[in-house]
């Protein structure tokens, strides 16, 4: 079926091989039709041939049988043979050609036969010749059939024609208006570049207030947080104060009452600490991915169960409290912060006010798995830090532990100058110290872990003075000491 919208079709050249191949047909026809002609003729002359040819075979066959009989025409001459005589000359002759009858003998046979495979021939010839002009009739009706086809294809072709240049027509019509539309979208596309030019300036601009909207929110967050502790602890000191004046009115404070309200002063600096730790210490995301590094030692303790729970002194925030309590051990923690104490609350863990020495010593021997304590001892003066470590070892259940981490003073930064950015730091510790006291006071197999080293240090560290230099700018910038109870 021709597709009347492909524009690849050439229709007045297809009508030209069209009528180029009729035309042959026809020729060919024709051709056939004066061949008859001339076969018709030539079967005339063949058919008279043949009987010319006949003649001729009865005639040398009638001479070529056996002699019996003495020629009429020898009896004309004035002399004649007597009948003896006739006999043997015709016996001679008989014997003599002989061998030449039989030869014609065979050669008319031949004749014959070939005379009549002429005529089958010629009649076989005949018939095809029949059968042929009755399939060229045919031919003839199909070519005149086809040119009735050829003429109505014609016709359909003229429309077609008409069609298409309509259709061309349109199309023009149509590309011209696409034209026009694709330059008003083009005009369009502009202007939304300009306007989203102008859109992602007023969204930078956004963005950069919004950043700033949510470094002030933040702030006020903790400001609020800050006046709010501080508030807190000047209710608590207030209401303790008019409480012991209600009692004592008209009597003068005693000396007792007089300690409890300095012993309630040491709570003044909570809130700063607090806010301290916030804007110091690190995100809490931050500590809590660190803290992890101690999951396997205390996994492989197999321990912060009930029968051998954890203990963090001075739990702060309550990361590693937080960390415990996720991965199913059993902790508490204790601090003397109560701003982080109620933090701690808040968010569900059992937390206890108290500080730790007073703790520790209220616990009876070996009864806990594991002490572990983060960022606590570089606030401990020495002889209070050696009664720790004692105290610890105490309390610790056999095949406890004990984790201490802090500041790592063989960091030249850490130990000169980030160290004394916390104001309650009183003197950095040597881990191989640290390591000696613990092993000291009764705990075995102590290890030193260092942490958290700095990145992208320029130091080559295959060399040994480079790694020397690596070790004291950009080592690790805090270690634990881990010690377990035999």
């Amino acid at each position: 079926m021709i597709d009347k919208n492909n524009p690849e079709i050439n229709t007045d050249e297809l009508m030209e091989k069209v009528k180029e191949e009729v035309a042959k047909r026809q020729y060919r026809s024709r051709q056939v039709q004066q061949s008859s002609l001339n076969f018709d003729f030539e079967t005339s002359k063949l058919n008279w041939n043949i009987s010319q040819m006949e003649g001729l075979v009865k005639n040398a066959e009638s001479r070529a049988i056996v002699r019996t009989k003495w020629p009429d025409n020898l009896n004309r001459f004035p002399y004649n043979f007597s009948r003896g005589i006739q006999k043997l000359a015709l016996k001679i002759l008989n014997f003599i050609f002989k061998d030449q009858r039989e030869v014609n003998f065979n050669l008319i046979n031949a004749f014959k036969e070939s005379i009549v495979l002429n005529k089958q021939l010629i009649v076989q010839i005949a018939t095809l010749r029949s059968q042929l002009d009755e399939r060229l009739s045919n031919v003839d009706t199909r070519l005149e059939e086809l040119n009735q086809r050829l003429s109505a294809v014609d016709t359909h072709l003229e429309g077609l024609n008409q069609r298409l240049s309509t259709v061309d027509t349109r199309n023009q019509a149509r590309d011209d208006s696409l034209n026009s539309i694709s330059s008003k979208i083009s005009d369009i596309q502009q202007h939304l570049d300009a306007m989203n030019n102008q859109v992602q300036g007023i969204d930078g601009h956004l963005g950069a207030i919004d950043t700033q909207f949510q470094g002030l929110n933040e702030r006020y967050v903790k400001n609020d947080s800050y006046l709010k502790n501080d508030l807190s602890q000047q209710k608590r000191l207030l209401t303790l104060f008019l409480e012991e004046a209600r009692q004592r009115l008209p009597q003068p404070f005693t000396q007792e009452q007089l300690q409890t309200f300095v012993n309630e002063n040491q709570h003044s600096l909570d809130g700063f600490y607090a806010a301290f730790e916030d804007r110091f210490r690190g995100a809490r995301e931050e500590i809590t991915q660190k803290l992890q590094v101690y999951l396997p030692i205390i996994a492989n303790a197999q321990i912060g169960t009930q029968d051998s729970p954890i203990l963090d002194v001075g739990c702060g925030r309550g990361e590693w409290l937080e960390l415990m309590r996720k991965h199913g051990y059993t902790a508490k923690g204790i601090d003397i912060n109560r701003v982080m104490v109620d933090q701690c609350r808040a968010r569900e863990l059992e937390v206890i006010e108290s500080e730790a020495m007073a703790y520790l010593q209220s616990l009876p021997d070996a009864s806990l798995g594991a002490v572990t304590g983060f960022h606590i001892i570089e606030h401990l003066p020495f002889p209070l830090l050696m009664k720790l470590f004692g105290e610890v070892a105490r309390v610790l259940k056999p095949n406890g532990l004990a984790i201490f981490e802090t500041p790592n003073p063989q960091n030249l930064l850490v130990g000169a100058c980030d160290f004394y950015s916390d104001p309650t730091h009183l003197n950095p510790l040597h881990p191989e110290m640290v390591q000696f006291l613990v092993n000291y006071q009764g705990l075995s197999n102590v290890k030193l872990l260092y942490l958290n080293p700095v990145e992208n240090s320029p130091f080559n560290q295959e060399n040994p003075g480079s790694q020397t230099l690596h070790n004291w700018f950009f080592g690790s910038r805090d270690y634990a000491v881990i010690g377990y109870k035999i």
